[in-house]
């Protein structure tokens, strides 16, 4: 470990690789960090390129930056990249197709590694596949450390230590609004299109797969939070839809090991998504119907993925959106938690008075796909290396919200652009 660089990222061509370097140099200038960093990738002269280009945007010569030749497609260059690194900040998705052989490479040397994944089911077959292992070796392997789940699940952690009391519900509204409405162009890079196609491909299969996940039963809480459909929600004045990927699956795992590691009350949770209008969510409605349907079969998925931009009414595309719209767009999460004023003695006991206390909190920030999303991400990988005492079991396969729940990424969160408040508490 001593000659190996602190920080490796993998993926840096790419739309969120290369916008990360930004934040592990901010942060590690902020806290004074003794970090040392590097960049992989499959082309040493596009990723020289890019640095220049992103150096002269940011005024920073990155010249001197360490650069790994490494490809997904390469078992021996990935080895080779991972012995190189104490953690992988890996940025190469979709990870369906190229996440496991990092994994892997990661386990065989002795690497921590992160992603930003929001697919479920590459995210709980890695814990199903890897955790003892990761556990015997010491490193940590943490997915969904990107907009997806990192504001949710940490949200999840800020409600729970303001609330005072006993938590037993918490439902997660999410919703984006557009500072500039004249602003056109695509919303987002094609690079998460594909994941979203992969992820609802694999849909049925996430469901068998999710069976074999825990040994252990989680005991049923009461009041029991039943799921809406469609509804308009008063916490956010908007029509609403439930939204079970990914964020609900990943807050689940980790309600599930802090029973299982720490016998705590596992917190119910439904997470819904916010409209302007009905008509807007009707039309979300239709459109994801569609996609869903679409992912299933193989010759309309491969459209799909050939023709993103068409099939997203040019939402998606390969360059991404503007600088000036992903700053423009904000990012908000508004989390409505119930529960009991008093601490239970016993986490598991089931009061005989219904819930009499409420709190709502927001989570919230400019930019979600690549300001948002690249903190998160760099952030994620210096909690490991900077504060693993605080972490489980010193070592294994977690979400977010079980690997960084006791560290200082919330407040270091705060400090990169990303806002977490208490609205109400009663």
């Amino acid at each position: 470990m001593a000659n190996r660089l602190d920080i490796v990222i993998f993926g840096v061509t790419g739309f969120t690789g290369l916008r990360t370097i930004p934040y592990i140099t901010n942060i590690i200038k902020q806290h004074n960090l003794s970090l040392t960093w590097g960049v992989a990738g499959r082309s040493e002269t596009k990723i020289k390129r890019m640095l220049k280009e992103l150096g002269q945007r940011n005024g920073v010569n990155y010249d001197n930056i360490p650069i790994i030749i490494a490809d997904v497609n390469d078992e021996n260059s990935l080895i080779k990249m991972t012995s190189q690194a104490r953690i992988i900040i890996n940025a190469c998705g979709p990870y369906i197709l190229y996440g496991e052989q990092v994994v892997k490479a990661c386990i065989e040397t002795g690497t921590h590694h992160v992603d930003v994944s929001g697919e479920s089911i590459f995210i709980e077959k890695m814990q199903l596949l890897y955790h003892e292992e990761a556990k015997a070796k010491g490193i940590y392997i943490v997915s969904a450390c990107g907009m997806d789940s990192i504001p949710a699940e940490m949200g999840i952690v800020y409600l729970k230590n303001n609330f005072e009391g006993t938590l037993n519900s918490v439902e997660t509204y999410m919703y984006s609004s557009i500072t500039d409405l004249h602003l056109g162009g695509p919303a987002v890079n094609t690079g998460t299109y594909n994941s979203i196609i992969y992820m609802l491909s694999n849909f049925f299969k996430t469901h068998s797969q999710r069976k074999l996940l825990f040994k252990t039963k989680l005991p049923s809480m009461q009041p029991k939070l039943n799921m809406k459909i469609i509804h308009k929600s008063d916490v956010i004045n908007r029509w609403c839809l439930p939204l079970p990927e990914p964020d609900l699956a990943v807050i689940k795992r980790s309600q599930h090991l802090n029973y299982d590691l720490y016998n705590e009350r596992p917190i119910q949770v439904n997470c819904y998504s916010g409209f302007g209008s009905v008509f807007f969510m009707i039309l979300a409605m239709i459109y994801g119907f569609w996609l869903a349907m679409f992912s299933q079969f193989s010759f309309t998925r491969n459209l799909l993925l050939k023709y993103p931009r068409f099939f997203s009414y040019g939402i998606f595309s390969p360059e991404g959106p503007s600088e000036e719209r992903q700053e423009a767009t904000i990012f908000n999460l508004k989390l409505h938690g119930k529960g009991w004023s008093e601490k239970l003695k016993d986490p598991l006991l089931q009061p005989d008075s219904p819930p009499n206390k409420e709190i709502i909190a927001k989570v919230s920030g400019k930019n979600p796909g690549y300001g948002l999303t690249c903190a998160a991400f760099a952030l994620s990988a210096i909690m490991i290396l900077t504060e693993a005492d605080k972490m489980p079991e010193k070592g294994g396969v977690y979400p977010p919200g079980i690997a960084f729940a006791k560290t200082s990424i919330i407040e270091k969160l705060q400090e990169n652009g990303v806002k977490f408040e208490l609205l109400s508490k009663n």
